[in-house]
């Protein structure tokens, strides 16, 4: 039986502020983040939805900052 070990995630403001970026950037970024690599969705009432990754998913996604810092042909700001 696989039992979810995730007991908490931070919202992608919350991370953008920690890391000093724009939430909109890393919302661009993030795109490219499967629900393995530790990225999820968090819905509210009517069309209300927000990203929000596990720790993991922080991880990952200042891994792809840097790939990204790296190459900016990857993605325009």
């Amino acid at each position: 039986m696989h039992v979810n070990k995730v007991y908490r995630v931070t919202t992608i403001d919350r991370v953008a502020a920690d890391l000093g970026e724009s939430a909109d950037w890393l919302h661009d970024v993030a795109m490219e983040m499967d629900t393995e690599d530790g990225v999820i969705w968090v819905y509210g009432p009517g069309d209300e939805q927000l990203m929000a990754f596990t720790d993991f998913g922080i991880e990952t996604l200042a891994d792809l900052i840097k790939i990204h810092k790296d190459d900016p042909t990857l993605l325009r700001r």
